[in-house]
């Protein structure tokens, strides 16, 4: 009896040494620690496929991603970006929603490529006048000759007599210290120059003030009334950040204002041109508003009689851009510069050339327009554009 009773005992610990062999055999074939992305990975990897089929191609722009991270849109349904007339892209103000097109795309429709479009075709606009300063507006493309860093254009693409277009205009009027002296009466020439010249669901203005910082009183409207408030809200007082005011209306207002055709776009600046507290230099500012394609107008408010450096530094901005400097010294000739200002809007061509050996190398290129077939005709347009980069 004693004897049985040890063989049996002998047994059982046999078969529990077997059975915990058995157990950590078991355990040697899992990872330590696995996640469960890891495991459910490992275990679809090892499972043989149902039937001996063909692969599938492979779609070689998506890789494996967690289950937590959310998924990106395709390529394929990203907005193209806006380009400027040059073919500068401008970045999106926000990324496109996904659809539900989007997730319910086979995964061949998300490998398409994006391809984005350069356009070789520049975008003038200028104004032509006699030796007496009188508007010309009857000449044809054959009246004139495009050079592009000096070298003929390739090719004008078109050409128009633009006397109508919906304008996009920004009023820059200083407001600090140093224009306190002119300051209502600017105001109330800027508020006749509004009335006078936007068009109800045609043209749209927006008003800014400066000093130290930029102030946008009334955003873009055709509402002149609105548009009135907004001037009739500017104080004077402060230092003065031209180049800074100039280069925020062209980037963050014209830039980005929406266009569902041809427009106009220019700026209106009232200072006397002494930039004490900008951030960005005079040159910066040029380049921003020839980037947004932004015709620039100085009327300089000195008072002196005589031109002041502020004076020079409002005929470059002007010239660089395609406008015109005014110094109305008598206060009575404000007006009269605004009526100026208006007519000139409506007394303009329009072209567009391709160049030639055209490069996306963001390089500055000069334009210049010359009249042929008449004697005695000024052509004045933006001194240049600055390529794009591919």
């Amino acid at each position: 009896m004693k004897g049985r009773t040890t063989i049996l005992f002998v047994g059982s610990i046999a078969l529990l040494l077997a059975a915990a062999l058995a157990q950590n055999a078991g355990h040697e074939e899992l990872p330590s620690a696995p996640s469960a992305v890891q495991q459910q990975n490992k275990v679809q990897k090892a499972a043989p496929p149902p039937q001996q089929a063909a692969p599938a191609p492979q779609d070689t722009t998506s890789q494996t991603q967690a289950p937590a991270e959310p998924a990106k849109p395709p390529a394929a349904l990203a907005p193209e970006p806006a380009t400027t007339s040059t073919g500068e892209a401008q970045k999106p103000d926000s990324p496109p929603a996904s659809t539900d097109a989007a997730k319910n795309a086979p995964e061949e429709d998300n490998a398409v490529t994006k391809i984005v479009r350069v356009v070789n075709e520049v975008n003038v606009v200028f104004t032509v006048t006699d030796k007496h300063g009188r508007y010309v507006k009857n000449l044809k493309k054959n009246d004139f000759n495009v050079l592009d860093d000096s070298k003929p254009a390739e090719e004008v693409r078109s050409f128009h007599s633009e006397t109508d277009l919906p304008l996009q205009v920004g009023l820059l009027i200083d407001a600090s210290n140093s224009v306190r002296d002119r300051f209502k009466f600017e105001q109330e020439s800027a508020i006749e120059f509004l009335n006078q010249t936007v068009r109800p669901r045609y043209d749209k203005a927006f008003v800014v003030g400066f000093d130290v910082t930029p102030e946008v009183t009334q955003d873009f409207t055709d509402n002149t009334e609105a548009l009135s408030r907004g001037v009739r809200g500017l104080r004077a007082g402060g230092g003065t950040a031209m180049y800074d005011a100039l280069y925020f209306a062209c980037r963050d207002k014209l830039m980005k204002a929406p266009q569902t055709g041809p427009t106009r776009r220019a700026i209106i600046l009232l200072s006397d041109g002494d930039d004490n507290q900008s951030h960005v230099t005079r040159e910066e500012s040029i380049e921003m508003a020839q980037r947004a394609e932004v015709v620039v107008y100085t009327i300089s408010t000195n008072i002196t009689g005589s031109r002041q450096r502020g004076d020079k530094v409002l005929e470059r901005m002007a010239e660089a851009t395609g406008g015109r400097a005014f110094f109305p010294f008598q206060i009575n000739d404000v007006a009269n510069a605004f009526v100026e200002i208006q007519d000139e809007l409506r007394s303009q061509y329009a072209l567009s050339y391709k160049p030639a050996d055209f490069r996306s190398d963001g390089r500055y290129h000069t334009i210049e327009i010359l009249a042929q077939n008449h004697k005695g005709l000024r052509v004045r347009s933006r001194r240049g554009y600055y390529a794009p980069v591919r």
